[in-house]
């Protein structure tokens, strides 16, 4: 028997005509936000594994290279808390605003956002995903920075464990400006020059002490997310940390990362129905 006289005689043939004729099947159920967050997260983390080790080594020597610079010219202090903490920053500074940009732009240019815009995949799990397997690469080279500059300026290193909370705060509001940025950007070009201009404030703001700045820019260094993410982290090496001022700016931080990270699923859904 063959396979056609086999639909027939089941009424499996009669179906199809009908669901033809009814127009277009139902689409699948929209995914939840976490699994989905979760999936775009593994295919993310996957497909940048690939430049891993350069991305790490470039963003780890780029920030340890500062504070060697500095050293020379700053001694100790409030200065050196104030160099390590905006170097560790730095890190994450350089993948969440610089590349992210740069992905997020060349996928709007090169019409990627079609593909994830035919997923039954919530916006937000897309801006979620990519920011977070972008910012986990930032982890071991934040962690060598502070490390590292806590040996060339002579800091303790006992609550370098603050670490944990100021990576991925700082990550999430630097990812968020760093993906709207790439999705706002009218041009792949102008994506690019906005996340380098965002990752050379975070390094003249962050890293550069506050006290010896003039006070338009210290206004500037305010409205900076990792600024926040910076204070704490200094805050730490002090000999008896002012832990509700450290637990303030981490709120801060984490706020202004929730705002970042709505604007950037703002704009994605608007850069995904043009």
């Amino acid at each position: 028997m063959s396979a056609v006289s086999a639909q027939v005689a089941t009424g499996s043939g009669a179906r199809l005509e009908d669901a033809g004729a009814g127009g277009a099947a139902p689409l699948a159920p929209r995914a939840r936000l976490l699994p989905a967050l979760a999936a775009v997260y593994r295919a993310q983390l996957s497909r940048a594994r690939v430049a891993r080790i350069p991305l790490l080594f470039v963003a780890t020597f780029q920030s340890v290279g500062i504070m060697v610079l500095l050293r020379g010219v700053v001694s100790g202090g409030d200065p050196a808390q104030s160099v390590v903490s905006g170097s560790a920053v730095l890190v994450v500074a350089f993948v969440a605003l610089n590349l992210l940009a740069q992905y997020f732009g060349q996928l709007r240019a090169g019409g990627g956002l079609d593909h994830y815009a035919t997923l039954p995949v919530p916006p937000a799990a897309v801006v979620l995903g990519a920011a977070a397997a972008y910012a986990s690469f930032t982890v071991p080279g934040a962690v060598a920075t502070a490390i590292t500059g806590c040996l060339l300026f002579h800091l303790p290193m006992a609550h370098l464990w603050v670490l944990v909370a100021v990576v991925p705060l700082s990550g999430a509001a630097l990812s968020g400006l760093g993906a709207a940025l790439g999705l706002l950007a009218p041009r792949q070009e102008l994506a690019t020059l906005g996340g380098q201009l965002g990752m050379s404030a975070a390094l003249l703001l962050g890293v550069l002490p506050a006290d010896r700045m003039p006070e338009p820019i210290g206004w500037a260094r305010d409205l900076l997310p990792s600024t926040y993410g910076v204070e704490a982290l200094a805050r730490t090496f002090a000999p008896h940390p002012d832990w509700l001022a450290v637990a303030a700016d981490l709120g801060i931080c984490a706020a202004v990362g929730v705002l970042s990270l709505a604007v950037a699923t703002w704009a994605y859904r608007r850069a995904a129905v043009r």
